[in-house]
């Protein structure tokens, strides 16, 4: 009797142990999973990153030479307000006070 109940715990740990190398299995097939994820998010987040780098530095360009042909250009435009207003690209609800240029 005491053999009877020592094969019925061994068959009991048998199947216990077959549940946890699937888990195992399960749980490895995930975590390889949303690797892959974490590494093309991270791959999106740097390309977003350098375009924005990219876009930063043209827009400076253009108002270098904005600035650059009011300095040189005898063209009047006729004159708007002296402020105007913006959302800020970064996703800032808050508007972001910005001086017009005039010629």
């Amino acid at each position: 009797e005491k053999n009877l109940k020592l094969e019925e715990k061994i068959t009991m740990l048998q199947q216990q142990n077959e549940e946890l190398r699937a888990r195992i299995e399960q749980n490895t097939v995930i975590t390889r999973q949303l690797s892959e994820e974490n590494a093309n998010l991270q791959e999106y987040v740097e390309k977003e990153v350098e375009e924005k780098k990219k876009l930063s530095r043209t827009n400076e360009e253009l108002l270098w030479k904005l600035q650059e042909g009011e300095a040189v250009s005898p063209v009047k435009i006729p004159p708007t307000s002296s402020t105007s207003f913006y959302r800020c690209s970064s996703g800032n609800s808050s508007p972001a006070k910005v001086r017009t240029l005039r010629r």
